[in-house]
């Protein structure tokens, strides 16, 4: 298999704060490459059809370059046509659709990452994959049917279903509103006692609002137990209930590959929050040469990093490498 040059950074992941990297390396003279096993910023490319963003677009600009956009919470589309542009005007050293497979740590401490494609030889790594490819599984009877998502995309398809939402983040939020809308019969299961003050703050009105009027049901203080092709089982302050079911769409979070970290030899904090270790003052984890980027940084909080607070990254990673 092919062993390129010897690089100074590899960057795993090609998304917004990958690409903040790559922007970073080409501006102090480094040699890089990003590998993204998906297509340009996978995961936003894989975000709902009508999502916009809690942030303006001023916080989420990479390397001072203006992003305008039509709304003050810029849309999904504006997003993707923001970010390809910056690749493609400043020519960026971009694999697509090429998966790491590995990276081992050589006694030149150099670091070997591998791919179905080839093998790249570095003396750095940033590791910038995000969370959104692995889902919070509830590990229930009946969550591998065909009528059950772990992933959101158009409304539409929910049209006159009976469509049941778990969870009560944003996605989850914006999800329920948009099927209701398009004339879905939307039942939402929360665990907590009420919609939480994490909600987009001109979307949380709205949803309380339609759960008071009766326009979309909602259990709270519940729990999604079991699924069937006809019906689901909700355990609920009251008691057990079965409600008849079409689809099933679970936004119960995501997580970082884990074991993709633990293979790299980067430990992880013992407790549930699972976080990295890594140094706040140069991103460096624990394997010297081996830098986390990006929401992949909380482990699992992933509420603590977006991109409008971890664009600077970029900049510390490529100072301390220089230096």
């Amino acid at each position: 298999m092919q062993i390129h040059n010897i690089l100074d950074v590899v960057i795993i992941g090609g998304g917004p704060i990958g690409i903040a990297c790559a922007l970073e390396a080409k501006k102090h003279g480094l040699s890089y490459v990003i590998l993204e096993k998906g297509c340009l910023v996978n995961s936003l490319y894989h975000y709902p059809t009508n999502m916009s963003f809690f942030s303006t677009s001023e916080k989420l600009e990479l390397d001072n370059i203006p992003f305008i956009s039509n709304n003050p919470k810029p849309h999904k589309a504006e997003a993707l046509e923001y970010y390809r542009r910056i690749t493609t005007s400043n020519e960026l050293n971009l694999h697509l659709f090429e998966k790491v497979n590995s990276v081992k740590t050589l006694d030149d401490e150099h670091h070997l990452v591998n791919t179905f494609k080839a093998n790249y030889k570095t003396k750095n790594v940033i590791v910038a994959t995000g969370f959104y490819d692995i889902p919070n599984y509830l590990n229930i009877p009946g969550e591998d049917l065909p009528k059950v998502t772990h992933y959101y995309n158009d409304p539409h398809y929910y049209a006159t279903q009976k469509t049941l939402i778990v969870g009560a983040s944003n996605s989850a939020v914006d999800a329920a509103l948009e099927i209701y809308r398009k004339g879905g019969d939307v039942t939402m299961v929360v665990r907590q006692e009420e919609i939480g003050d994490r909600v987009k703050y001109w979307v949380r009105p709205d949803i309380i609002n339609r759960i008071a009027e009766g326009s979309i049901k909602a259990h709270f203080s519940s729990e999604l137990k079991e699924i069937s092709e006809t019906d689901v089982v909700i355990n609920t302050p009251h008691g057990q209930i079965k409600l008849e079911n079409d689809f099933v769409v679970l936004l119960t979070g995501y997580r970082p590959n884990f074991d993709f970290l633990k293979s790299m030899g980067i430990s992880l904090s013992s407790d549930k929050r699972r976080i990295p270790t890594y140094n706040e003052n140069t991103m460096e984890t624990n394997v010297p040469g081996i830098y986390l980027a990006g929401v992949i940084c909380g482990g699992m909080e992933t509420h603590k990093w977006f991109i409008e607070n971890s664009r600077i990254h970029a900049k510390i990673i490529m100072d301390h490498i220089r230096n």
